[in-house]
């Protein structure tokens, strides 16, 4: 039976919850565009050498998460990892910038396409885990992949996420187990014909759009106060 292709977007939203996906996709006001200070961290990218070069006083005024002497620090050290491997040049300068790939499966947008090999790269707005990738970015990578794969008719064995405002660059295997979870988040995402259970995360909740609509206690400033929140 013929499925409905799925965004990316959603399938990284499913990956980390799979009841926010449910009312992203119900919500006719949800704004899917990044907003400008996502638009404003992926610029850094494109400017890595002169962010390298850049004074502290000019550095303080961009969008990076961490001090300018460590930004400048970290940025350098990545830099030189990957120089060492040849990846560098070919993170700089790549095949094709904001590729729209549709796959079997999935589609979206592709912010990076590397050749030789062929190698899709995320660039993300938000702070990297102490090592590797987020869940939801591992999913969203190994969906561009197939996409990217289903189109060229290659097989693709790593993807890249950026991380421009604290300088880290990460690679990622598309192994079995990183594969499976993308076909759970793809399952899931077809099978969002109601909302489904709420995450036992609560930590997710906090900063969700949907918490009131959910349904759940987020703990608020008040309640962790000693003497608050008791009846």
């Amino acid at each position: 039976m013929s499925r409905a292709l799925v965004p990316f977007s959603d399938l990284r939203t499913a990956a980390y919850c799979a009841r926010k996906c449910y009312y992203q996709r119900t919500d006719d006001d949800v704004d899917r565009e990044p907003p400008p200070s996502v638009e404003r961290i992926r610029d850094l990218e494109r400017r890595y050498e002169a962010l390298l070069e850049a004074p502290a006083g000019t550095l303080e005024a961009e969008p990076i998460a961490v001090e300018p002497v460590q930004y400048r620090k970290r940025l350098g050290a990545t830099r030189d990892r990957l120089a060492e491997g040849g990846t560098w040049e070919r993170l700089r300068d790549p095949n094709e910038r904001n590729v729209y790939a549709v796959g079997k499966d999935c589609h979206g947008v592709i912010h990076k396409v590397l050749d030789a090999p062929l190698e899709p790269v995320l660039i993300s707005a938000g702070k990297p885990p102490e090592r590797g990738v987020w869940e939801s970015q591992s999913v969203h990578a190994v969906a561009a992949a197939k996409a990217l794969a289903w189109e060229h008719e290659r097989k693709i064995d790593r993807a890249w996420v950026e991380y421009p405002a604290y300088g880290v660059v990460r690679s990622l295997e598309l192994t079995t187990r990183r594969k499976a979870r993308y076909r759970r988040a793809l399952r899931t995402v077809w099978d969002l014909d109601g909302p489904p259970a709420r995450t036992t995360n609560r930590s997710k909740c906090e900063s969700c759009e949907f918490a009131a609509q959910c349904g759940v206690r987020t703990r608020t400033l008040r309640s962790l106060l000693p003497g608050f929140g008791s009846e």
